[in-house]
């Protein structure tokens, strides 16, 4: 047992101790450490790392505790060349840092400069320029006011909410305007009373890792709004904290995990560990570059000073190397056994499986997340892409991936577009053209239509073109193919027919989202009709283009939106768990998709590049069946409707306001451009 003021090699960062902490940190290549803490006034002072185990350095800090400010200094070799960045001059933060205090202040040390010249070693920072670590204390009653328990929602009940946490409630009338836009604010009931009325399950939260604000956004009068610029993936984010980011941010964030369990809520966290806020070999030492620039980043084999990227914001994390590895993992089962989350989104996940280049469905990162313990209850959803690849069906059985397939299919077959009847199939079916080959199931697929990256369902139905004025970059930014369609007129209109049909066409939207084998994941405000303006690179809008108008909102769609959702969990024909058209491979759960003349489909009308209407019958044994129709042609199909299952088929949900059943229905004629269901009741 070692003594209070003994220092250890493990576990990394700051270890409470007895009269003090014992802190570690890893690097290959320093030839000192000195931890440096921080009184009220500011002044530093420092302490050597004594110990070295391995490639840790290692020492106990006496006095240190919880509040404590701190921040360490890495002295070593200066060749960006070899890449090799040390500079004792620069304060940084600690990788395993469990929150961060301040914002980094831009200057010219950073930008504007050749960072490989050997006198910017010395560049000092002035006491506001870089953020501090903070010491904060592990201690949180999970159990006070009722135990805390993590929903464990199947994945086939599971129904996503995208959404941010300062966009949220920053808007809201009914949460306290001291705590809009906060982890307090999220928890606050009235918030939860929307999520809970709607009927999701999980909050997918974009980033809340600290982040670091963009100079060239900040030069601009913008700020980096959506997050994906991390640089401390154990610190809650503290803007995001009411009670302020001196520490607070942690036990605020643990409360708001609380109170959405306590709701049957998950927490799913949108992590950015595919690259850091450092940048390229022109970007901040604000961490890892100073503690060991070749162990977290993958560097240009044939020019060290250069970062190998492919996520396109200038650096890619080596996860190729034990060290950033294992910081990934750390974290990860930080924020499980910590922080009680319930699963991860991996932004660009692609990019980490890169270990010498190409994607690897058994690199290191899926082989070590494959066997964790801790992790293995979680959910893992990957974005299977990033700037090098495309990746859609290549991962593990036991991770779900964004599908963007279905989000462009689902588009493509409601504007109208030739030849995709085929495709928009497979989208409504789980995508088996995607996953069935590997004898992966639905549940593989986290479908989509809208998301963070792009139009909002209101601006998808609005808008054409893209509006990205406001972001200062000439409009030239953001995604210019967005097949979207604007109901007659770009924008707000008085016009009441374009109203219309954008309001039916939202519900179409929707119903295929909420209708299909899969995961699905709604957009935040979407089912409120949330508009952005046409902005589809919202990034850098932290205002009311981005934030939840709730006095805007659309209560029709708010409630057609709650109906579908209630449909889905109540009824397991919509959510099947396997393959729909191979009950005897892996369920019950059975499918018959015929044509609007209650035909099978032939090849050639697969391949009719005029074909726009599809019938879908979903069953369930003991359980209601229903028959999905839809038409995306202009004009009104008269559909064959096949023999009901159960009861007489009655009418269950349609886009079309219009939409009636009567009796025992043999024809049916779904109008132009919108969707029925009807439900045939089990005895």
């Amino acid at each position: 047992m070692p003594s209070a003021s003994t220092s250890l090699p493990y576990p990394l960062g700051v270890t409470l101790r007895e009269g003090g902490i014992s802190f570690a940190v890893y690097s290959e290549t320093a030839d000192s450490v000195d931890f440096c803490t921080f009184d009220t006034e500011g002044l530093e002072t420092r302490t050597r790392l004594s110990e070295r185990t391995g490639h840790v350095f290692h020492g106990f800090v006496s006095g240190a505790d919880v509040g404590t400010r701190y921040g360490i200094r890495v002295d070593g070799p200066w060749d960006p060349a070899n890449g090799l960045r040390h500079n004792p001059h620069k304060l940084l933060l600690d990788p395993h840092a469990t929150a961060i205090e301040g914002e980094y202040t831009w200057g010219q040390e950073v930008f504007g400069h050749d960072m490989n010249e050997p006198e910017n070693r010395d560049d000092s920072d002035s006491a506001p320029s870089t953020p501090r670590c903070i010491i904060t204390d592990p201690a949180f009653d999970w159990n006070a006011d009722g135990e805390d328990r993590a929903p464990r929602t199947p994945l086939a009940e599971t129904i996503i909410y995208e959404t941010h946490v300062k966009g949220f409630t920053k808007l809201h009338p009914d949460v306290p305007e001291e705590i809009r836009g906060t982890y307090a604010g999220l928890a606050h009931p009235a918030a939860i009373k929307h999520l809970t009325d709607l009927g999701v399950t999980a909050v997918e939260l974009m980033p809340v890792h600290q982040f670091v604000q963009d100079s060239h956004l900040l030069e601009k009068g913008l700020r980096n709004y959506w997050g994906y610029n991390s640089i401390g993936f154990f610190a809650p984010h503290g803007e995001y904290a009411s009670g302020g980011d001196g520490g607070a941010q942690v036990p605020e964030f643990k409360a708001m995990v609380k109170a959405l369990h306590q709701a049957g809520l998950e927490v799913i966290l949108d992590v950015v560990y595919n690259h850091t806020a450092e940048g390229n070999h022109l970007g901040p030492t604000l961490s890892f570059k100073g503690i060991d620039n070749a162990a977290y980043y993958r560097l240009v084999e044939d020019d060290r000073a250069s970062y190998f990227d492919t996520t396109g914001t200038g650096n890619s994390l080596n996860v190729g190397h034990p060290t950033a590895l294992g910081l990934i993992m750390d974290s990860l089962r930080y924020w499980v056994t910590e922080m009680h989350v319930d699963g991860f989104r991996f932004d660009l996940a692609t990019t980490l499986t890169r270990q010498g280049g190409d994607a690897e469905l058994h690199s290191a990162f899926l082989t070590l997340i494959a066997q964790d313990p801790v992790l293995a209850p979680v959910k893992m959803i990957a974005e299977p892409w990033d700037t090098a690849g495309y990746q859609v069906g290549g991962f593990p059985a036991d991770w779900s991936e964004w599908n963007g397939k279905f989000r462009d299919d689902v588009r493509d077959f409601w504007n109208g577009s030739d030849g995709v009847l085929g495709t928009l199939s497979q989208r409504v079916l789980g995508s088996p053209d995607v996953y069935e080959a590997d004898r992966r199931s639905p549940l593989s697929s986290v479908n989509f239509v809208t998301a963070h990256d792009g139009f909002t369902l209101a601006d998808l139905t609005s808008y054409t073109q893209k509006h990205n004025a406001a972001n200062g970059e000439d409009n030239e930014d953001g995604e210019s193919d967005n097949r979207s369609s604007n109901g007659g007129a770009e924008g707000p209109t008085d016009d009441q027919a374009v109203n219309t049909r954008r309001d039916i066409l939202r519900r179409n939207l929707l119903a295929t989202l909420l209708l299909s084998a899969g995961v699905p994941m709604i957009l935040g405000g979407d089912e409120i009709a949330r508009t952005q303006g046409g902005n589809n690179n919202a990034y850098c809008q932290d205002d009311e283009i981005s934030w939840f108008d709730w006095k805007n909102a659309d209560h029709e769609l708010f409630e057609f939106t709650r109906v579908l959702i209630a449909l889905r969990a109540e009824n397991p024909a919509l959510r099947p768990a396997w393959f729909r058209q191979a009950p005897d491979v892996g369920g019950p759960d059975t499918v018959a998709v015929d044509r609007s003349d209650a035909e099978g489909f032939t090849d050639a009308d697969w391949q009719n590049p005029d074909a726009r209407s599809i019938s879908f019958v979903l069953a369930h044994p003991g359980s209601d069946a229903f028959a999905l129709l839809l038409n995306s042609a202009e004009n009104g199909v008269e559909f064959t409707v096949p023999a009901a299952p159960n009861s007489e088929w009655e009418l269950s949900l349609s886009s079309d306001p219009e939409q009636s059943v009567e009796g025992d229905v043999t024809t049916l004629i779904v109008r132009g451009c919108s969707f029925t269901l009807l439900r045939s009741r089990a005895g």
